[in-house]
Parts: structure tokens; sequence; C-alpha cells
């Protein structure tokens, strides 16, 4: 899936959400190109318009987040495009579906770098994904910025991730429930890729900080929705706490199975990328001691998030996708770009990369410092109630 949208400086809606995408028929016409006004273009780096590719789930059980990080990317190009652009050049902002097979994003990427002259590429997507295409990418000397939570350790030369890391997200969530709700049994579930994997490294070593014990730990195939046999055997373990760092729509079928079962009443719940885009597929009455920690809730009341949501809903309206924590991550790498660029006062791609490091940007977070291509910034622990979720308390 590919699509071009171009953002005029002057729009206040580039085009309508259910017009970003085109179906594709084939394999062969997934790799073509959309048809867009080619004037103005030159080699990468030398024209007057910034070609950013944003590799964004838009199928696979993450693309229920896609419409939300689209659309607010999306008005992150239109705020940009209307101050002038960025070091006065417009954005032109590049759709591609990071879903499906591997290999098939590979290819997307291969054609957008070989052939769609990209000067930067935008990574909304999981890290598998970001694993996949980062030798690609930054081989090409291309600077890609990677806006999800994630599992940590991104050093590659090139790649700015400012997602959550375990760190900052689980570590002093896992000590406020062991504290507060006097938690000790912990049972680990994820998806069977690179985040989970590397997130429960680190979580072990949270638990055992606490005094806690691991009763059990699986990781289950990306797009299992049937999850009969894990609540057995969660049953059995008897946890205080199952951490979920299920993905997407499997988060969604499994806590919504995890209430069904009875569970909910007696088990707590941490789940470590649940968003209110996650809520709304639960289901208001699914969601009871539902815990999740991030760097950005709608709820925190932040006058930087309230203005931001504000203009999503003048953009987008009332029925725009949800705005959480996933989609919300699309805005803030927009937020960085447009800093370091200003720091750098140039797009060239390695002093834009030196002045992305030590920076702090400002954005609906709040402040946010970027430091060896990894971000701090204001973390909060929320538990669920109904399909929004209320803020515990800064950590």
């Amino acid at each position: 899936m590919h699509s071009t949208l171009n953002v005029s400086a002057y729009s206040s809606l580039p085009c309508p959400p259910s017009l970003l995408f085109r179906n594709v028929a084939s394999a062969a016409s997934d790799r073509a190109l959309a048809p867009m006004d080619r004037s103005g273009f030159g080699p990468r780096g030398a024209r007057n318009r910034l070609r950013i590719a944003g590799f964004v789930c838009c199928s696979g059980s993450p693309g229920m987040w896609g419409p939300a990080a689209t659309s607010i990317a999306q008005l992150a190009v239109a705020e940009i495009n209307q101050r002038g652009g960025i070091l006065g050049r417009e954005i032109e902002f590049q759709v591609y579906d990071a879903g499906g097979p591997i290999e098939d994003v590979l290819d997307r990427a291969e054609q957008a770098i070989a052939s769609d002259d990209v000067d930067l590429v935008m990574g909304m997507h999981t890290s598998a994904v970001r694993v996949a295409l980062r030798n690609l990418i930054t081989r090409s000397k291309i600077p890609y910025i990677y806006t999800p939570v994630y599992e940590g350790g991104e050093r590659t030369p090139g790649v700015i991730a400012i997602g959550e890391t375990p760190r900052w997200q689980n570590r002093p969530s896992i000590h406020w429930l062991a504290e507060a709700k006097r938690a000790s049994r912990w049972y680990l579930i994820g998806s069977d890729y690179v985040w989970p994997w590397q997130s429960h490294r680190a979580v072990k070593c949270y638990i055992k900080e606490t005094g806690g014990l691991v009763v059990g730990e699986e990781f289950v195939p990306v797009g299992e929705d049937d999850h009969a046999a894990q609540l057995e055997r969660i049953r059995a373990a008897k946890p205080d706490v199952v951490l979920i760092s299920l993905i997407g729509t499997d988060s969604v079928t499994f806590n919504r199975a995890f209430a069904d079962a009875g569970l909910a009443r007696t088990t707590l719940r941490y789940a470590v990328c649940v968003d209110e885009t996650t809520l709304l597929g639960v289901g208001a009455d699914k969601t009871e001691n539902l815990f999740c920690a991030s760097g950005y809730f709608p709820s925190v009341g932040a006058r930087a998030g309230d203005d931001f949501r504000d203009r999503y809903r003048a953009m987008f309206g009332a029925f725009a996708p949800p705005v959480g924590s996933c989609g919300e991550s699309a805005y803030e790498g927009f937020c960085l770009l447009e800093a370091a660029a200003s720091r750098a006062g140039t797009l060239d791609t390695r002093p834009l990369l030196a002045a992305a490091d030590n920076l702090v940007y400002r954005g609906p977070r709040g402040p946010v410092t970027v430091r060896s291509g990894h971000a701090r910034m204001p973390m909060y622990l929320a538990e669920a109630d109904g399909l929004d979720f209320r803020v515990i308390k800064a950590i």
C-alpha cells in the first residue's frame, strides 16, 4: 500500500482520511508510484520540497493504530507547512504500509529510496520492521526517526528512536504495583517478536528488584486471537499481575477474553502498549484493573496536550480516530525534526543528526530530551476507567 499526500502550505485539511490510501490489486501495483506533480523536484536534497516517507502499520495486528497515526502526521505536516515549512521547504508526506510480511515492507522501502528521492523516513511501526529497515535506510544516508514505544537500545547511526523504553516506562510502574497493590507474582505474555523479547528481559530485572517472582512467561504468534490455552495457564499460575506486551488487535482480543474468563476481578493487568484505541476495542465493561504507563495520556490536562487535541478535532472532526499515545507519537517525530533542523540550519543529513543530539524539543508530551538517539520525557502511570485512562501519578 502506497499513497502520496501533498500538503499545501495554505490548506487546513489536506484531504479526507478516507482518501489517503489507495487499494491495490497486486504486488506489482503495490510497488508502482501513485501519480503526483513532480514539478520542483530534482535530486535528493536539491529541490524546494522536503519529501518524507511515513512507514505506518496500516494492516495486520498493529494496523488498528494506522488511521490515528496517519491523521496525526497529517496535522503535523499541515501546521509546519502553514509556518513556511522546514527551513523554507514545504513537506510532502508519503505513506507506505509497514504492516504485513517484512519482505513486502522492505520492497516498499527500496522503492521509496530508489525512485521517490526520499529525504527522511518517519517510522510509526513495530520494532521488527525497524530492525529490518534500519540498515537499508541509513546505508542510503537518510535520517530515520522512529516514534513508538520500543524495547530500547537502538544505537544504529542515523536512527533516532524517541518512544518510551522499559527503563523509564516499566521500572517505576512495577515498583508502584509492588508497593501500592502488593503485587509479587507476575505472569508475562507478549507477542513473539523483538520488542516483547527484549522488554521482558528488562522487566524480569525490575520484578526481581521488588522481591517479586515471575510465575510464567510466553510469547504468542502475532495475529493469534484464540487465547483459551493461555488463559488456562494464567489461571493455574495464580499471578497477582499479568504483564501484557501483546501488539494491537492481539491485545484487544486477549483483554476481552481475560475479562470474559472472570480473571479481571481478581488479577491485575499491566499493559505496556495500550491506549484509547485499544480500550475502544476491549470495551468499557472489560477494562477493570487494567493499568498502563505512557508518555502521553489525553487526560493529563497539560495545556500543550489540550491545544493539540483541539487542533486535531478541528481538522478531522468529532469522529476522527481517537488520540492515544501510539498515534500521538507521530506528532512527536515532526516536533523533533523541526527543532533539529532549526538548530542545524540545514537539512543535510550529518549536521541534522548532530543537531538532534542533546536536544530538548516541546510537543504535546511536554519537554522531551533527546540524547544519543534516545528520548526522555514526562511519564505517567494510569488506570483504565471505561474507555478512558485516569492518571494516577507521574513516574
